[in-house]
């Protein structure tokens, strides 16, 4: 066995990883660039190593600083994790030269079986089904437009090397061909390093199902079970589930029997993940993970297996722990992932988590981020993971719903609400899922706050006073001095009662607020008169608390966040955030003044395609961003003449910068 793990990743999984070396004695090492210097994964391991570098291709993606440290460290393995390098062959080569062992498979697997065109070939000799498509080398736009007709419209246009929606488009019409392939191959090359492509049939509601799997050098081959991972937005899996809902018991062993004879094809060696897609009667190839995935967890959950601890095992040379008929099953898992990104539009966040409240009590979290830890640009926007268990399907769904409706983030925009609606939605219930299911139901799923009631605008103009002027205003009136009347320009006037006046901003909508205070109470002045007793306020820590709202017929307690500038309130429903006008900003990729256009979150600039005098039309592409390695296109509302623009390609940009002047077309 190991007697010390070099972990070649950051973030939960990370954290995962060294959990389970720890629990077996082994020795762990974390590496670190100079942002994730006081990350919680460095803490985690047992000695931390600087690799340098700020983004991923300088830091993490780096095999000779990875191989460097594991000297150094004098570690006599490396464990990739997922992402990065898990599944770069030069690593798992380099590792045999260096005589450190890598906890995955051989280079050849993954050399294989990375290459999408070449594992679609080796399955189609193994007996697999795969789709319709083309995995050819001829790369010429003309040609692979010939190819799209033979295959039959609409296809899927897919990076042949990687995975997670990177280098992925839907092509309807061979018009819009062209402008595709351009795109896939230009995030293809920024994420893996290579931009071949591959044509596939799109098929309309298929589901996403995968098969865990696990191979010994002894030639011994398992499967534990399947997974459904059918609901994903912007082709990334968002909620995964064990074993997959309303499958028969025909095409379950089927799915089976394909896996493992996939796994026998290339003589593999470790976890790995076989991926199909399949509507009623059939099921398809499409890919194989040649290593751990996000979701394994709920593969855990269900199997009582740690896949991480079989990994090392097998690694070190072991025999596989079980055989297959003494793996069982047992009850059923939903995982959620919960990313800064907006619930809506699905865009990456970025910034500083001011608040994060995790129910680790309820159900199983995979975390590496903290109260004030930042999400940074330079990598994955996930802020955890949470895993439901239970003995039914419904239970287990019930139980991440409650436990993702305690959870509470402060400080940037999180898919937390989004995660809410799909698993209260009918359809998710009843298990009708495909890939398409967040755009099918994209009405229910993907709708707004709406507008705060009268009560929620007064409780967070109460508590923004309350930040401001002194936590004990329900005990003090217009002449305590803690209040400090003669620095506020309102209708203060001495022997009357307190007046205060305040901004709040409420998804951009100012409105200006004059309360009084007298005797333990607010009257709500302006823009709506209402008396409100003061609620009883407990503050759990500094800017954390809850407060107690009590009618005639029942008491109801409201969990918020409130600093000097913003306040936000967390209930099962949805988040409300107010924030003092002075720290608002615009995140709308539209212009600000048909002039201007900004940046709706900190990115970095990877195509600049006009210049001043620059003629466009509506919807011309004007400027790209990348942030969490997805491109994010900045288009033209109307047409128009670009004046100026103020970044090149390679800048990095925060939120709310202008990125370029624009004049629009006059109308006659």
């Amino acid at each position: 066995m190991f007697e010390k793990l070099l972990i070649a990743n950051r973030g939960e999984i990370a954290c995962r990883i060294a959990s389970t070396a720890r629990r077996m004695g082994i020795r762990t090492v974390a590496i670190y660039s100079d942002i994730d210097r006081d990350s919680l994964h460095v803490e985690a391991c047992d000695e931390a190593i600087a690799i340098g570098g700020t983004s991923s291709a300088d830091s993490y993606l780096k095999i000779d600083k990875v191989l460097n440290a594991a000297i150094e460290t004098e570690s006599d393995a490396i464990h990739p994790g997922y992402g990065f390098l898990s599944e770069n062959p030069k690593l798992a080569k380099e590792c045999a030269t260096t005589k450190i062992s890598f906890v995955g498979p051989p280079a050849t697997a993954i050399e294989v079986m990375g290459s999408k065109s070449k594992a679609k070939k080796l399955m189609e000799s193994a007996g697999v089904p795969l789709v319709p498509g083309y995995h050819g080398e001829a790369q010429e736009i003309s040609y692979l437009s010939q190819k799209a007709e033979e295959i039959g419209l609409p296809i899927l246009v897919k990076a042949s090397a990687g995975g997670g929606g990177r280098g992925m488009r839907i092509v309807e019409s061979l018009n819009d061909l062209k402008a595709a392939v351009i795109s896939s191959k230009r995030e293809a090359k920024a994420a893996f390093s290579d931009d071949h492509l591959m044509l596939e049939k799109f098929i309309t509601e298929p589901r996403h199902i995968e098969v865990q799997i696990f191979a010994d050098k002894k030639g011994n081959v398992v499967h534990l079970f399947e997974r459904d991972c059918s609901v994903q937005r912007r082709y990334q899996k968002v909620i995964e589930e064990a074993p997959a809902p309303n499958l028969s018991i025909e095409m379950r062993k089927k799915l089976f029997e394909a896996a493992l004879a996939a796994v026998r094809a290339i003589n593999y060696v470790g976890a790995g993940t076989i991926e199909f897609i399949a509507d009623a009667n059939q099921f398809y190839f499409i890919e194989m993970n040649t290593r751990l995935q996000v979701e394994h967890s709920v593969t855990e959950a269900i199997s009582g297996i740690d896949l991480v601890e079989w990994q090392i095992r097998i690694a070190s040379g072991e025999r596989l722990p079980l055989r297959q008929e003494e793996i069982t099953q047992n009850g059923h898992a939903i995982e959620a992932r919960l990313y800064a990104e907006d619930p809506i539009t699905f865009q990456p966040q970025a910034g500083v988590i001011k608040h994060l409240k995790l129910p680790f009590d309820k159900v199983r979290v995979d975390t590496a981020v903290r109260s004030g830890d930042a999400v940074s640009i330079y990598y994955d926007p996930m802020i955890s993971k949470l895993t439901a268990h239970d003995a039914t399907r419904e239970l287990a769904r019930s139980k991440l719903l409650y436990a993702i409706e305690e959870t509470e983030i402060d400080g940037l925009v999180s898919n937390r609400q989004f995660l809410m609606h799909v698993l209260g939605h009918p359809k998710f219930k009843s298990a009708h899922l495909h890939t398409g299911f967040v755009e099918e139901n994209a009405n229910s799923l993907l709708k707004p706050n709406g507008d705060p009631d009268q009560l929620h605008q007064a409780l967070a103009a109460v508590l923004l006073l309350k930040k401001r002027f002194g936590e004990h205003m329900d005990i003090v009136d217009a002449h305590n001095k803690n209040l400090s009347p003669w620095d506020e320009k309102v209708g203060w006037r001495v022997n009357g009662p307190g007046l205060f006046e305040i901004d709040l901003s409420y998804n951009g909508e100012i409105k200006s607020f004059l309360l009084s205070l007298e005797n333990k109470h607010f009257q709500i002045l302006r823009p709506f008169n209402k008396k409100m007793l003061m609620p009883a306020i407990r503050w759990n820590s500094q800017n954390h608390g809850s407060l107690l709202l009590t009618t005639e017929t029942k008491n109801k307690s409201i969990n918020f966040y409130a600093d000097f500038e913003h306040v936000t309130f967390f209930s099962k429903e949805r988040t409300l955030s107010f924030v003092s006008p002075r720290k608002a900003t615009s995140s709308n990729t539209d212009h600000l003044d048909e002039k201007s256009f900004t940046a709706p979150m900190p990115a970095k600039i990877i195509s600049v395609n006009v210049h001043a005098g620059t003629e466009v039309t509506a919807g011309t592409i004007l400027i790209i961003l990348e942030a969490m390695k997805i491109e994010n296109p900045i288009r033209a509302t109307k047409s128009g003449v670009v004046e100026e623009v103020f970044f090149a390609e390679g800048d990095i940009v925060e939120e709310g910068e202008i990125l370029l002047k624009f004049t629009p077309a006059e109308i006659n």
